[in-house]
């Protein structure tokens, strides 16, 4: 296996930890791994960071692995990160420049596009947030049914008590870059998945001529069923480095 280094961005409501099943068998393959934090504060302030994590951190070869809304970061985080050869997203946003999360969602059936947002999400103000600016949780409902609804009753509680919040102004915002019309990409498409559901990927997907490989799995399917995702990032790596 060629000598790189794999970025692997979390999305919202997630942290490094959802990667726990995936970065361990890449590791044994004799890869680098890192897994930065995911602001989750909107893609102008995630994206450079990822970028300044990446530049300075990283020499060689890199792929960058984005979940959800992390691939709504790498897609725009990718241009200035140094040797950047591919993208991987898992159950992820591949936008386009100009698109934002909700526009993206708006009308897919996602279990998050509904006409109330406190139905399915808890919004709470934070310290330091632009005028009218909250961050949004899951709802415990919404996790043990349309996020996680394949874990273990356990580890859905542990969603549900440890989730990061993102922004709501992070949905709302655009990006400004397409990483995917100047790098190839591969596509992981949950076949279960509630929050961007399969429809949606695969769109997006076909749109940026990704490798698209599909996995009975819910919107977390690097937990429930990670090898096709570990899968897919070595596919990358073989392709690219």
């Amino acid at each position: 296996m060629p000598e790189a280094t794999i970025i692997l961005v979390h999305g919202a409501w997630a942290d490094g930890s959802s990667w726990n099943l995936v970065a361990p068998e890449l590791r044994s393959r004799g890869l680098s791994v890192l897994t930065p934090p995911n602001l989750l504060r909107g893609v102008g302030t995630d994206a450079p960071y990822v970028t300044s994590f990446v530049s300075q951190r990283v020499s060689g070869p890199v792929v960058l692995v984005g979940h959800s809304y992390g691939g709504f970061v790498i897609t725009n985080a990718a241009a200035g990160a140094g040797d950047v050869r591919a993208l991987v997203y898992v159950d992820a946003f591949i936008p386009d420049a100009g698109e934002t999360v909700f526009q993206i969602l708006g009308g897919s059936g996602s279990a998050l596009d509904v006409p109330d947002p406190t139905t399915v999400l808890d919004l709470a103000g934070y310290p330091g947030a632009p005028e009218g600016d909250v961050e949004a949780f899951l709802k415990a409902d919404t996790v043990h049914g349309s996020f996680a609804q394949d874990l273990p009753e356990a580890d859905r509680a542990l969603i549900v008590e440890s989730q990061r919040p993102i922004t709501l102004s992070a949905n709302l915002t655009p990006g400004t870059d397409a990483a995917w019309k100047s790098l190839p990409s591969w596509a992981v498409v949950g076949t279960e998945d509630r929050v961007i559901p399969p429809g949606t990927q695969r769109q997006m997907a076909e749109r940026a001529g990704s490798t698209i490989s599909e996995v009975v799995g819910s919107h977390v399917s690097m937990v429930s069923n990670p090898q096709v995702t570990i899968d897919a990032i070595l596919a990358a790596v073989e392709a690219r480095v």
